[in-house]
């Protein structure tokens, strides 16, 4: 793709979204800066808080032929605490060089797999795991010998694992396109990460 259409298409699809575009078109395009788009995906997300309030966000990534930028931006509506309270929308983005990236997972669930056709078949839902070493998850418990009558301290036992980023999009709730999309998306991704020299 040439630089004006990857970028504009990016910008087209954040506008479509409907969601703060311009706060989150700034982000991205500061984060972004002269370099060219080469691949990008936009997901506009709703879920619902604990008070049954629909909170919506949006995760834009852009990939550069250097860099990944991860945009995320959420809202968070007035309190009512608080007079004067108004809605307020957080965006944080980051820039990840190619070559700090470790993780490229792609999890498909695909529906009927014996009637699964090569090329043709769509999943009916992704994952996308990015991972860059920025975020670790520590999941800890007690640590047992195995004896049940045993009432030492046994320390703890856990695992770590990478929490940067996860993407979950089905095609009954995103639609197929997105679904195409974020495979296209994840293709270019494990291309530019496959050269250690970027």
């Amino acid at each position: 793709m040439s630089t004006t259409a990857s970028a504009d298409g990016m910008l087209a699809a954040i506008e479509r979204s409907g969601y703060y575009p311009g706060i989150v078109a700034d982000a991205v395009s500061s984060a972004v800066g002269s370099e060219q788009v080469v691949s990008y995906f936009v997901h506009h997300d709703a879920h619902f808080d604990p008070g049954m309030e629909v909170r919506r966000h949006m995760t834009v990534l852009a990939l550069t032929p250097t860099r990944l930028v991860y945009s995320h931006t959420d809202e968070y509506p007035a309190d009512e605490n608080i007079p004067n309270s108004r809605p307020q929308a957080e965006t944080s983005t980051e820039a990840i060089r190619c070559s700090r990236i470790s993780t490229v997972a792609l999890t498909r669930v695909i529906p009927d797999p014996s009637s699964y056709q090569r090329g043709v078949t769509m999943p009916s839902e992704i994952v996308l795991t990015i991972g860059w070493n920025s975020l670790r998850h520590m999941e800890l418990e007690p640590a047992h010998c195995g004896d049940e009558n045993c009432e030492a301290d046994h320390g703890y036992s856990g695992t770590i694992t990478a929490d940067d980023l996860a993407l979950r999009i089905s095609a009954p709730a995103d639609g197929e396109e997105a679904v195409r999309q974020v495979l296209d998306f994840a293709s270019a991704l494990a291309a530019a990460t496959a050269h250690p020299d970027r």
